[in-house]
């Protein structure tokens, strides 16, 4: 299996082609990820990982670009932080804000992508997302709360609509969301 760690930084994977726009120790491409295309041909990898990345960008066009690196059937796991996270405000480098269902605009089977009312917008589509989930900050005076909070929210997908529809997300700050896409 092929992988790619796309924005690695200093987490380099053992396994992985680590790309970054830096050249660290262990990164083994240095490539810009907004310039496009990625240095990789179509359907080159199996999994994809992309951590603390896309919110510094302008992620549609890369996020069409791993499709076309991905092979069908494989997965691209992305962290991103949500919406109401405090390192939204603290990093200036950060361009966007997340909801648990932004990826999910991109996957043909979610109920909430309206593929068909708004197959237009996109050329490029994911076969489905498997896993969503909600993360909250475990080092702020917050803790206890975030350690109940967590596990509810992410009971299944009606707790976690309801933390974002409603007041709770401001009461309840969340740090990031994590969500897997199959091609």
């Amino acid at each position: 299996m092929k992988k790619l760690n796309l924005g690695s930084g200093r987490d380099i994977k053992q396994g992985w082609v680590n790309l970054d726009s830096a050249n660290l120790p262990g990164v083994d491409v240095v490539h810009d990820i907004e310039k496009l295309p990625l240095p990789f041909a179509n359907d080159e990898f199996d999994e994809i990982l992309c951590q603390d990345v896309l919110e510094h960008t302008e992620y549609l066009p890369i996020l069409k670009d791993l499709h076309r690196i991905l092979k069908t059937g494989g997965k691209i796991s992305i962290r991103v932080p949500h919406f109401t996270s405090k390192n939204n405000f603290t990093d200036p480098t950060h361009k966007k804000r997340f909801s648990i269902y932004t990826f999910e605009m991109f996957a043909k089977n979610s109920p909430h992508s309206k593929s068909k009312e708004r197959e237009y917008y996109f050329d490029f589509h994911f076969d489905h997302v498997t896993k969503t989930k909600i993360t909250f900050d475990r080092s702020s005076r917050w803790l206890i709360y975030n350690r109940i909070m967590e596990p509810i929210v992410n009971l299944n997908k009606t707790t976690q609509f309801l933390f974002e529809s409603t007041g709770w997300c401001y009461s309840f700050p969340a740090q990031n969301i994590i969500i897997e896409l199959i091609k």
